[in-house]
């Protein structure tokens, strides 16, 4: 077992306190956004083998099997699947989308056939991996997910009195629901400077004399991020609001962005993402519109089911499998052995993680890499979070 030295994505739209205070340590007065534990070469863990302190992407490189086990390198090759996060936001992330696999490993195929430096900052896929993810609420969390259906969007926009609307709300309400939200959308990927100061303007007039939460949070992304693009196609997405312990999956072509709180995220190792508004990064409209699913499921709020010991969040994909416990006082020892890889992350309180030949001790926003096919117990009191894959088979 290895405790993992992990590193701080310092994105403009990070919360500078929400970390510090989890971790009991001061502030640094700049934007902490996320706390990457894992294998990504953007930013992987580091652990001391013998006395030197290696990314953990070499250290799965140099001996696969044993690290990931047999079931993982054969569904997923020499590398870990799953990549697990602390995420605090303070302001809204960019509006966005993931690939699916196909479409992921097409997309990253052509662009290195056009000679596109995989660190160029207009690529848009960076590897040949999906990223489907699931965000654990650990304080009141806020986001949009997905299309509203047509006719609440109409009945949105029609709220606002903005004119210049009238056409995209008539086409919500009488163009069947794919059209409808493929032609408004594609419209509103590229609005004028002209109207977005009117919906502006119109939502800090309607938030006055409103007290519903959804139009609060689109003023507040007009306010934060005045000007942009992005908070018209923010008006289309359903406001979701999770209490601690609830969690949001998030698939392939579904559009999203993560407004503030504080969460465990987990997600597949990849870092492809098609933005569409509420960034200064790289906006590639066409590709992104042949990613977005033109449809309106529900969001997909989750709440843990009891399994053998511990509580999991189901999610449809092999790739990661996030489960938490909460741990008390004379709580018997939960075993943690897996024919795969694991971490174990502190979310509050005090824990050891122990084996035969060692124990680590680990407080909030502290992990520790569990290897394939290791025999170890956790015991403590908080609540930590186990991530491994959807494929791993237990032992014993």
């Amino acid at each position: 077992m290895d405790l993992l030295r992990n590193t701080v994505q310092p994105y403009d739209w990070g919360s500078r306190t929400l970390l510090p205070e989890l971790m009991g340590v001061p502030p640094t007065g700049a934007p902490q956004a996320e706390l990457w534990m894992g294998a990504h070469p953007t930013a992987p863990s580091r652990v001391f083998r013998g006395e030197v302190l290696t990314p953990l992407d070499r250290v799965v490189a140099e001996d696969p099997e044993g690290e990931l086990g047999g079931v993982t390198v054969r569904r997923f090759g020499p590398r870990l699947p799953f990549l697990l996060k602390l995420l605090a936001a303070d302001a809204p992330l960019s509006v966005q989308v993931h690939p699916d696999l196909a479409q992921a490993q097409a997309g990253f195929a052509r662009e290195n056939a056009l000679g596109v430096p995989l660190d160029a900052p207009h690529r848009t896929y960076r590897d040949g991996q999906h990223k489907p993810e699931m965000i654990v609420a650990l304080t009141p969390f806020r986001g949009l997910c997905g299309f509203r259906y047509p006719a609440d969007t109409a009945d949105l926009l029609d709220s606002l009195k903005v004119p210049a609307l009238r056409p995209y709300i008539e086409t919500l309400r009488t163009v069947p629901e794919p059209q409808a939200l493929a032609e408004v959308f594609g419209a509103f990927l590229r609005p004028s400077a002209d109207l977005l100061d009117a919906v502006a303007q119109a939502l800090a007039v309607a938030v006055a004399g409103s007290e519903e939460a959804h139009i609060a949070a689109y003023d507040h992304i007009a306010q934060v991020c005045p000007g942009d693009p992005g908070l018209l196609s923010a008006l289309m997405l359903r406001y979701v609001e999770l209490t601690p312990g609830e969690a949001l999956f998030l698939g392939a072509g579904v559009p999203h962005a993560y407004l503030s709180g504080l969460g465990v995220e987990i997600m597949a190792s990849s870092d492809n993402v098609l933005r569409c508004g509420l960034t200064s990064k790289h906006v590639d409209t066409e590709e992104l519109t042949r990613v977005v699913r033109f449809d309106a499921p529900p969001a997909r709020v989750l709440t843990p089911r009891e399994e053998e010991g511990e509580q999991v969040y189901p999610a449809p994909v092999d790739d990661f499998r996030l489960s938490r416990y909460l741990l008390h006082a004379g709580a018997p020892w939960r075993r943690v052995a897996l024919d795969a890889p694991q971490i174990v992350l502190c979310a509050n309180g005090t824990m050891t993680l122990s084996s035969s030949e060692e124990s680590i001790d680990i407080g909030p926003g502290q992990a520790v890499y569990v290897p394939a096919g290791a025999e170890a117990g956790l015991e403590g009191v908080g609540m930590a979070f186990r991530a491994t894959t959807g494929t791993a088979e237990r032992l014993g």
